[in-house]
Parts: C-alpha cells; sequence; structure tokens
C-alpha cells in the first residue's frame, strides 16, 4: 500500500505524533496550503484540475500498489473525486465506490466541485459502476430537492444511500423504488441501518457490491463525536463499527484505493473577496458554531486515523 499525507490545511500538523508514525511507515506528504485555501469548501475547475496534476506528476498512482490518502477536514471530501480519477486510470474494468459519510454529498454545482457535490464527479466517470453511500443521518436528507440534490442516480440505480437512520425524505418528483429506498406518498422511505441491524445491514452491504475491485472514502463526520471532532455536525456511527465493515468488505473485494478526510481544522479560505465571502456565508449556515480543545481533538483523531490507517493498509496488501 501507498500512503500518501495530503497537507492542504493544518489539520494533521495537529497531530505530529500520527504523522511521524505514517512518515516511518513510508508515508509521501504532499504541502500546498495556499490552493488548500483556494479550493477548501468547493473550488473552481481550473484550481482543481492544477491541483489534481501537481498530485499526478509529483506523487503518481502506482500500478501495483493501491493508494491510500489522508487529507484533513472534511471540507476537502471533493479532492476524493481527484484521488478516485487518478485510481481508476489504473483500472479497466468496472469499480464501486463506497462512501461513508453524515452527508450525501449529492448536491449540483456548476464550474467546478463542492464538498457537498462531489458524488455527481465521481458518477460521471464511466468506470464507476455505482457509489453506495453509508451512514447518513444529517438533514441533507430532508426535503432534498430543495437543497439541490440530484436525486436521478438513485432512480437509475447508481446511486444507493443507507442512512443509519432518518425519517423519510418529502420529495415532489417521481423517483419509484430502488435497492435503498422506497417512495410512497411524496415521501422516500430510506432503508437505514437501525431498520437492518447493524450486523444484518453487512450481508445487505456485501450483497449490493456487484464489481470486483471497490473504492472506499470516508468522511470522519459519520462518526459520533466521541470517536472524531470535525468542522461539520456528526452522525451516529461508532468507529469499531466501521472497522469491521471495511475489514469485510476487504476480505471479499480489492481496494483500488481509499481516502479519508474528517479532521478538524480552523477555516481559511483563499481566492477573490467575492469567493471568500460566499464561503464564509455558507460555513455559518451549514457548518456548526463550536470551538475545538486542540489537545483534545488531536488525541481523538489521531485515534481514529491509527485505527482507519491499519485497517485499510490490512486490506490493501
Amino acid at each position: 500500500m501507498q500512503l500518501l499525507l495530503l497537507h492542504l490545511d493544518d489539520a494533521l500538523e495537529l497531530q505530529p505524533d500520527f504523522v511521524d508514525c505514517c512518515v516511518s511507515a513510508g508515508a509521501r506528504e504532499f504541502t500546498d496550503k495556499a490552493i488548500g485555501r483556494e479550493v477548501r469548501l468547493w473550488g473552481r475547475q481550473s484550481s482543481l484540475d492544477a491541483l489534481w496534476r501537481d498530485i499526478a506528476i509529483g506523487h503518481p498512482h502506482s500500478r501495483r500498489k493501491p493508494r491510500l490518502c489522508i487529507m484533513g477536514s472534511g471540507d476537502f471530501h471533493h479532492v476524493s473525486a481527484l484521488l478516485l480519477g487518478l485510481a481508476l486510470e489504473q483500472q479497466s474494468k468496472p469499480v464501486t465506490v463506497i462512501h461513508l459519510d453524515n452527508h450525501p454529498d449529492w448536491v449540483r454545482f456548476e464550474g467546478g466541485i463542492h464538498c457537498g457535490s462531489w458524488v455527481n464527479s465521481a458518477l460521471a466517470n464511466p468506470l464507476v459502476a455505482k457509489v453506495i453511500t453509508v451512514g447518513v443521518c444529517s438533514s441533507d436528507l430532508r426535503s432534498p430537492e430543495r437543497k439541490g440534490a440530484n436525486l436521478l442516480p438513485l432512480a437509475n440505480g447508481r446511486l444507493e444511500l443507507y442512512p443509519f437512520a432518518h425519517p423519510p425524505s418529502r420529495v415532489r418528483a417521481v423517483y419509484g423504488s430502488g435497492p435503498s429506498f422506497e417512495q410512497l406518498c411524496g415521501s422516500l422511505h430510506w432503508k437505514s441501518i437501525v431498520e437492518f441491524g447493524e450486523a444484518n445491514f453487512l450481508d445487505r452491504l456485501l450483497a449490493r457490491i456487484k464489481t470486483e475491485a471497490v473504492y472506499v472514502t470516508i468522511d470522519k463526520d459519520v462518526l459520533s463525536a466521541a470517536d472524531a471532532v470535525t468542522n461539520w455536525d456528526q452522525g451516529s456511527m461508532r468507529l469499531p463499527y466501521v472497522l469491521w465493515l471495511i475489514s469485510n468488505i476487504a476480505e471479499r473485494h480489492r481496494i483500488i484505493g481509499a481516502d479519508v478526510t474528517g479532521d478538524y481544522s480552523a477555516p481559511q479560505y483563499g481566492g477573490s473577496l467575492w469567493a471568500r465571502s460566499i464561503k464564509r456565508a455558507e460555513a455559518l449556515i451549514d457548518q456548526p458554531l463550536q470551538r475545538s480543545d486542540l489537545r483534545s481533538s488531536r488525541n481523538i483523531n489521531s485515534s481514529a486515523n491509527l485505527a482507519l490507517m491499519e485497517v485499510l493498509e490490512e486490506g490493501m496488501q
């Protein structure tokens, strides 16, 4: 396995023991906080293309070893679309994307990629058979059309979404029914992890992966606050359960690449005055107001990162 640390913010630098452990294990590091400030929360295509080129040239993807990338705040989850694209360059057969997150990341966004829109970019790649999103609890599922969600992939079967627990979502259009939902009386009724039971949901998840290869992307805001400290509202999944899911997926499928986001860092935005202002306004609306205890955050997030790194390393041999 290749290990790459992406320093687009200071989240990983706040975890020096974890970084030292990674470097001792042979990790490579990429640092560009200027472009990180520019693409944080969302980035225009030109900036994202520049970041893609820098990673592709400076840290090319090995044909023999899958890569795990750890990259700071969940404000950068859209970088997963770039990393997925690099991993898929080495593939010729379809791949399933396993997406663990407290948010569906399915909104429409023009002219670039938003951390809440990257699933659409992933689905635009013809080698992505489907995306399976797991663990959502957030209010993004409440009247999703009104919040800009692209629900068409749900209807055509290229997206499956299994919340941890969530009431039905009111919608106006007709989407029918799919493996992860049923439309009744103007609402999407979700098939949730709580409804299945955690052990039974594993069987369900494994049965829905139809490809030999998978790509795994994890936003730690899917975890409860006991297991992660993030910039976002957090879900209800516990770390041991997430590790168990990953381990079982790896036993049955080849993981071609993975990434982990969701550490806390103080937001810093670059770009034009307009872009910085819009991003600050978005963060005020979408992200909880919080002050993070840096020592507690460091310890909690380092422990989660180490555990995720270990289970992924074992599964990506």
